[in-house]
């Protein structure tokens, strides 16, 4: 059995009991009661893309969508990030590959603006008809990490320690799987399970 989605719920449940996050409480007392329990979708969180467009960590919900956490100036690991994801992508068929959206919601939230993502996006090649990359509320932070299961920290320089988790979300933002490979090909079961996923995803 999939421990993830029981992981979620209970997170989520957690998020929304701490003090702080009224707000978040509040969101998720008005979020569509067809939203399954242990959906990523119940947080209420803001974001902006690489086009200065203001979005909703939810706003892609109906579409099967991997999402991780980087910086735009980290050296190594986070290129690598991005040319998993795309290495993903490569990994389907083409009609697969037109379904599927990539959300990358960025670490430094002081420095990667708009236009840094944007640049980034550029030079890295990225589709973004289907990738977004996006720039949270500080306030939202640590609770998108929390419910992705990315752990972090920044450094006195101002650069991140953090995890590499590519989360797979169905259409209701159910986490169905989840990667941290690195490098070379990638992790074929985290493909079967999104293929399985686009499959089972109703058809625009």
């Amino acid at each position: 059995m999939n421990p993830l989605p029981r992981l979620i719920a209970a997170l989520l449940a957690c998020l929304l009991m701490l003090p702080g996050l009224a707000a978040a409480a509040a969101a998720a007392a008005t979020a569509p009661a067809t939203l399954p329990a242990d959906s990523v979708y119940r947080l209420d969180a803001a974001l902006t893309d690489q086009d200065g467009r203001a979005l909703a960590f939810a706003d892609a919900r109906g579409q099967v969508r991997l999402v991780s956490m980087f910086y735009a100036s980290c050296p190594y690991v986070c290129p690598m990030l991005i040319e998993q994801g795309k290495a993903i992508e490569h990994a389907l068929d083409a009609e697969s590959r037109a379904r599927l959206r990539v959300l990358l919601v960025t670490l430094d939230v002081e420095r990667d603006t708009p236009e840094v993502l944007a640049r980034l996006a550029e030079q890295r090649r990225v589709d973004t008809t289907r990738w977004t990359l996006a720039q949270p509320a500080a306030a939202d932070l640590r609770k998108i990490a929390a419910v992705l299961g990315v752990q972090y920290r920044q450094l006195p320089d101002g650069e991140f320690n953090h995890s590499t988790v590519i989360s797979l979300l169905d259409p209701q933002g159910r986490v169905l799987a989840q990667t941290s490979r690195l490098g070379g090909e990638a992790d074929p079961e985290f493909i079967a399970a999104v293929q399985a996923a686009l499959k089972a995803a109703p058809q625009d």
